[in-house]
């Protein structure tokens, strides 16, 4: 996977909105969603049962090998619910399935038109916090449960990682400038190649070698070559006085095609030949500690100091993790696979649930008592305290509580008019901050013994016991 150094801003060709949705128009979104969505919509409709509710998505337990979450995934998510229509292809479709008149012409005239308050992109969260709150109408809030864990499991599973791999880069203290987004080629379709970046910038990535997402996003493009661009030529400095030639201001070469020492060596002697600065040298297999430091020793000898040194080749935060503490001289880290897949911890299995509806003039609330799936009534917000600077616990309170502490979950919608919008570097600085403040333990790869403490407040609790004394 291609790599460059010496980054540049994307072109002007269109600015950047952080937020696009994607490849679906407004009308496909709209039936991005389980049959039973609409089924139980129409249900709704048909019995008149369209008060407003709350619902909350969030994740009941942390996936395999993870101690906490980074949020990401909100902004397409927000963007697509505010275009999500239905349009005359889907209204057709819909019919086909036999829902009736009444219900076609409500889709027809569908906008959300509801409140939905989240935790802002880069904030770290943990299990049973809810991360997202939609309030309004049972009917739309019911149709944007598929849409919103659609985009906000996926990207926050792939922010996760990222955040991982930038804290490993660091040395345990958050260093994703040294983080490149190498996964395009391996990630789940295109849509997933898209999400992938703009969830490894969230984490602070330096950049993406995926142009599309580089253009939609703003993002910093970044490549070199290939080793199928070496091979192309007969000898190796010949590919590499080529490029120099051709690409001057990009005089990063790729080193390990045949020999990876003799391939420094031959970047030197190109450089000096050619009089365009050698950027940098890319290793992309092998002992990767022995190599950047033979390959440090002979930039330095060579009076290239400034020349970097980016490793890449199925990389993963434990890798770079004992590359970084062994004090290995590389500057950055291509990751593909692991990126993009999640390759240790694939699933974030967020959940989007009912937990209070207007009826008969009042709130009411509900949850769901199945075993090992059990919810908490009310709608809630979450309230993180601090000392020092660095997170010591959360509290999970019902809305109308003000507790002492930072409220995480902020406002996004009003009566479906969007009212808060952020940048990716906005939330690639609140990330960077929320994991600098995580309690050093946490910080670990592996860490085990330290849990961060979560709890419910008092009001919550006795919320959730008078609930079960009165439905028995």
């Amino acid at each position: 996977m291609d790599v460059e150094i010496q980054m540049r801003p994307a072109g002007r060709a269109r600015m950047p909105d952080p937020n696009d949705p994607g490849l679906l128009t407004p009308a496909q979104t709209s039936l991005l969603t389980d049959q039973y969505e609409l089924a139980m919509a129409s249900s709704y409709l048909r019995r008149r049962m369209n008060e407003t509710v709350v619902f909350e998505l969030f994740v009941r337990h942390l996936p395999p090998r993870r101690r906490w979450l980074l949020a990401a995934g909100l902004g397409p998510a927000l963007a697509m619910v505010k275009a999500m229509q239905f349009g005359e292809d889907e209204l057709a479709y819909a019919r086909s399935l036999g829902f009736e008149r009444g219900f076609l012409e409500y889709l027809a005239r569908f906008r959300f038109s509801g409140d939905i308050d989240a935790m802002p992109e880069g904030t770290v969260m943990f299990a049973g916090e809810p991360l997202v709150r939609v309030t309004g109408g049972r009917v739309e809030a019911q149709l944007l449960e598929t849409l919103l864990l659609n985009q906000v499991n996926f990207q926050t599973m792939v922010a996760t990682k990222a955040a991982r791999i930038a804290l490993a880069a660091g040395g345990g203290q958050p260093a994703g400038d040294r983080l490149v987004d190498f996964s395009p080629r391996r990630d789940h379709g295109t849509d997933a190649a898209m999400k992938a970046a703009r969830a490894a910038a969230i984490a602070g990535s330096a950049g993406t070698s995926n142009l599309a997402a580089a253009m939609r996003y703003g993002l910093n493009p970044v490549g070199t070559m290939a080793h199928s661009y070496v091979m192309s030529f007969e000898r190796e400095e010949e590919a590499f006085k080529a490029f120099m030639e051709d690409f001057p201001g990009n005089a990063v070469m790729l080193v390990d095609t045949y020999d990876t020492v003799e391939g420094v060596r031959r970047a030197i002697a190109a450089a000096r030949d050619t009089g365009v600065p050698l950027a940098g040298v890319r290793l992309d297999s092998g002992d990767l500690l022995d190599l950047s430091r033979k390959a440090r020793a002979l930039l330095d000898a060579a009076g290239m100091s400034d020349a970097r040194i980016v490793a890449s080749g199925d990389l993963e935060e434990r890798q770079i993790a004992r590359l970084t503490a062994a004090e290995a001289p590389i500057d950055s880290f291509g990751v593909g696979t692991d990126l993009g897949t999640s390759r240790d911890s694939p699933v974030v299995n967020g959940i989007y649930k009912l937990v209070a509806h207007h009826v008969g003039g009042e709130w009411r609330d509900v949850r769901k008592r199945s075993p090992e799936k059990t919810t908490v009534p009310g709608a809630k917000q979450v309230f993180r305290g601090y000392v020092g600077g660095e997170m010591r616990g959360d509290v999970i309170a019902r809305l109308e509580e003000q507790l002492p502490g930072r409220p995480l979950l902020v406002p996004f919608v009003r009566n479906g008019v969007p009212v808060r919008e952020e940048t990716i570097q906005q939330m690639s600085q609140r990330a960077r901050a929320e994991l600098g403040a995580l309690p050093s333990a946490l910080r670990e790869l592996d860490g085990e013994g330290e849990v961060y403490p979560v709890s419910y407040s008092e009001l919550c609790r006795a919320g959730l016991q008078a609930l079960d004394a009165r439905v028995g």
